[in-house]
């Protein structure tokens, strides 16, 4: 990512959202208009708090570094003015449902809403205004790149001439990784539970009636721990990738609405849909799922080991049994595949849950692990097998091993230059001033 990308998101991140005008130990206001991009304007403070964040990350500080992040802080401006000319805007349910998602992320992290009043040093409602149009301005950014760049894509040819070019001492050096999947299954609740869990939702879909945000309660009771954390957030999915009952829930709603209990093989989930785009939808959920009794784990666990047989002897592939049977509502539309942040097929190993971690410790690659018992939230237990799919040891970068995400790397850097292209044909479109003392850091890069 070109240093100019990392200025617009650390400019539009929550964390730099604290541009309070500065004062000198005098009194006298010390903050100014520095540069302007037709009616869009970038003050002193503002470029002073980018470079603090940049030094806390490590980057040295010194004239180059001021100006990189003030033509990072221009080109986030073009980007904006050009996109209110052009009429790109973005719905206000999208701004609203990324704002909250963002505050909720900052509550997070500082605990409360005075913490966050405090490290911006104005009030809560007026840190709440600036927040709202930090994240709509991020929105707009984003969906300007999109038209800017299209569906640019990068061919085989082109990864393997943008691999050859890269510097030794550029090409990544990868840790361990492997390749997980996995098949859960929970046990079959009786009559009683299933009452008792169908209330307990109904009562957190009161609370959001009152003003409880949903995200609050999906942290505090979702059963789901790959959402939870998220505030129930299972990101855009196709169509059919999920249960038949939780899709039909979802295509019941409009943007903001919240299901009644609906029931699917992970359990029973409250669905709010944030939005649908054609074939695709993004929801959040609250998961709750039954508690076992000791014969149904037992019944779910010889279940599981007649699916981990039938994939032994070749009636069907791991990734087919897992999309059929799995029951876990996250990983079941990827063949059972376990994710991280990093994305791709393989996670590196430091990343596994610790239980994982030592349950594939046993494993080879290619074997499958016998059916386990697995906690699944409090008093809440499951059954699992995974598949070690595949292991691989520290590496640098090599386009054998590392194809998918040296093509990623291929075309982000592709991406850069188209857009530094447009930044580069677009200056005559606009009215840019800097001032004086910053002329030396206004040409963009």
């Amino acid at each position: 990512m070109s240093i100019q990308c990392v200025v617009v998101k650390i400019i539009l991140a929550i964390g730099l959202a604290n541009s309070a005008i500065a004062e000198s130990q005098q009194g006298t206001l010390v903050d100014k208009i520095i540069a302007r991009v037709d009616d869009q304007i970038i003050l002193q403070s503002e470029l002073e708090e980018a470079l603090q964040q940049f030094q806390a990350q490590g980057m040295v500080s010194g004239p180059d570094l001021k100006r990189r992040v003030l033509a990072g802080m221009l080109e986030h401006k073009m980007l904006l003015v050009r996109a209110q000319a052009e009429g790109v805007s973005v719905e206000k349910v999208l701004i609203e449902d990324n704002y909250n998602r963002e505050m909720q992320e900052l509550l997070a992290q500082l605990g409360s809403e005075a913490a966050i009043a405090q490290l911006m040093g104005k009030p809560i409602q007026a840190c709440k205004e600036k927040l709202r149009k930090i994240s709509q301005e991020r929105l707009i950014i984003e969906q300007m790149q999109r038209k800017i760049l299209g569906d640019l894509f990068v061919t085989p040819k082109e990864v393997q001439a943008f691999f050859d070019a890269l510097p030794v001492a550029s090409i990544p050096y990868y840790p361990a990784e492997v390749e997980v999947r996995q098949i859960v299954c929970y046990p079959t609740p009786s009559q009683q539970d299933k009452a008792a869990i169908i209330e307990q939702l109904q009562v957190l879909k009161a609370c959001t009636q009152v003003g409880e945000k949903f995200e609050k309660l999906a942290k505090q009771h979702s059963e789901d721990t790959n959402t939870a954390s998220r505030g129930g957030e299972l990101g855009f999915r196709r169509l059919g990738e999920l249960a038949p009952a939780y899709e039909a829930a979802v295509l019941a709603l409009k943007p903001g609405e919240i299901s009644d209990p609906v029931e699917t093989p992970s359990g029973f989930h409250l669905i709010q849909l944030i939005e649908r785009q054609k074939d695709h939808h993004n929801t959040r959920h609250i998961l709750i799922r039954p508690s076992a009794s000791a014969t149904s784990l037992q019944e779910t666990a010889a279940h599981l080991d007649s699916i981990r047989t039938s994939i032994l002897v070749g009636h069907t592939t791991f990734e087919e049994a897992a999309q059929q049977y799995s029951q876990d509502i996250a990983t079941a539309s990827q063949g059972g595949l376990l994710t991280s942040a990093h994305g791709g097929t393989r996670m590196p190993i430091d990343d596994l849950p610790t239980e994982v971690f030592f349950a594939i410790s046993k494993l080879t690659p290619g074997t499958i692990a016998e059916p386990a018992t697995v906690t699944v939230a409090p008093d809440k237990q499951a059954v699992r097998i995974l598949y070690l799919k595949e292991k691989i040891p520290p590496h640098p970068a090599n386009l054998q091993q590392d194809y998918d995400k040296i093509a990623q790397m291929a075309l982000a850097a592709k991406r850069a230059a188209a857009l530094k292209e447009w930044l580069q044909n677009t200056q005559a479109e606009v009215f840019i001033k800097v001032d004086p003392a910053y002329q030396d850091c206004a040409i963009l890069h």
